[in-house]
C-alpha cells in the first residue's frame, strides 16, 4: 500500500472517529456493558491463561474493564479522545489496564503478542481488510478474535420498540440526504462480518454465536440509548431541525408507555469468532 493511499484511508476513518465526538458521557451512561458470557466463551476458546487482551474500538471502556480480572494485561484502543478520556478515568484503579489512541489497523502492538482481541459494537466502523490484517499480525497462534454487536432496539415492549424504529427510519433518511452528514462517515455492513472472517483465510476456525443479556432500564435510559446513536448525534450537530419534532414525539411516546418504573431489557448479541 502506498503512503498516499494509507494516509487517504486514515483520513476517511477519521470521519468515523469524529462522529463520536461530543457525547461520550451520554454514550457511557446509556449503552450496555459487555456481558460476562463474552469473556467466558473467549477464554474457553483460548484454552490457556491470557497474558494480553486487546479491545479495539473500546470507546469508554464498557467492553474493556471486565477483562482486568482475567488477563495479565489489558489494552483498549480507540481513535476518539472524547471516549478515551472517560475510559481512562474508569481505569485508574486497574494497574494492568492501559489505553492508547490509535486506529484499529495501526495499533503499534508487537507481532504475535495478543491472546484475545475483541471489537464490541465497533467493527462496522473499521476497514475490515486492514483491521483483519492487523489482527493477524498481533494475535498469537491459537489467539482468539471476536467481533460482537447487539441489535437495536433492545427488547422491552413492542410499542416502545416500534417508536424507536419510526424515529430511526426518519433519521436514516435525513442522514442520506443532508449535505453535512451523507458523506461524513463510512460504515461497513454488519451482516458481512462472518463472511469477512471466513474470506480472510487465516483463521483455523470461524463461527457465529448468538445470545442475549438482560439489564435494568427505565424510560430515560431507553431514550438515552436512542440519543446515543452516532447518526442521530451527527444530524443534531448539523442542525437538522426536521428531526427535532420526531425526537420529541419519540420521547413523549416512551415516557407514556413505560412510566416512571424500571423494567427488564434484553440486548440480543451476535458474536463472530475466529481462532488463529
Amino acid at each position: 500500500m502506498s503512503q498516499a493511499k494509507s494516509l487517504s484511508g486514515q483520513s476517511e476513518l477519521q470521519k468515523n472517529a469524529d462522529r463520536f465526538t461530543g457525547f461520550a458521557d451520554l454514550y457511557d451512561q446509556a449503552r450496555p456493558k459487555s456481558p460476562a458470557v463474552v469473556r467466558d466463551i473467549l477464554l474457553r476458546y483460548l484454552g490457556r491463561p491470557s497474558s494480553l487482551m486487546v479491545d479495539l474500538g473500546c470507546g469508554t471502556g464498557l467492553s474493556t474493564l471486565m477483562w482486568c480480572d482475567v488477563s495479565e494485561k489489558v489494552v483498549g484502543v480507540d481513535p476518539s479522545p472524547d471516549m478515551l478520556k472517560i475510559a481512562r478515568e474508569k481505569g485508574e484503579h486497574h494497574p494492568n489496564l492501559s489505553f492508547r489512541q490509535n486506529f484499529s489497523d495501526a495499533t503499534d502492538l508487537p507481532d504475535a503478542s495478543v491472546d484475545i482481541l475483541t471489537c464490541s459494537q465497533s467493527f462496522h466502523w473499521m476497514n475490515p481488510e486492514t483491521t483483519l490484517r492487523e489482527a493477524d499480525r498481533i494475535l498469537k497462534p491459537g489467539g482468539v478474535f471476536a467481533v460482537y454487536d447487539c441489535d437495536w432496539p433492545p427488547v422491552c415492549h413492542w410499542e416502545t420498540e416500534h417508536a424507536y424504529n419510526v424515529l430511526f427510519r426518519t433519521a436514516h433518511a435525513l442522514e442520506r440526504t443532508n449535505a453535512d452528514t451523507r458523506d461524513s462517515f463510512i460504515r461497513w455492513n454488519k451482516d458481512h462480518h462472518l463472511e469477512n472472517l471466513h474470506a480472510y483465510g487465516r483463521f483455523r476456525y470461524v463461527r457465529e454465536i448468538v445470545f442475549s443479556s438482560t439489564e435494568s432500564c427505565d424510560a430515560e435510559r431507553f431514550i438515552a440509548i436512542a440519543l446515543s446513536q452516532g447518526g442521530l448525534q451527527a444530524l443534531r450537530k448539523a442542525g437538522a431541525k426536521a428531526l427535532e419534532p420526531e425526537i420529541a414525539a419519540f420521547e413523549k411516546s416512551v415516557r407514556m408507555r413505560m412510566g416512571e418504573g424500571t423494567f427488564p431489557m434484553d440486548f440480543c448479541y451476535r458474536m463472530r469468532v475466529g481462532v488463529k
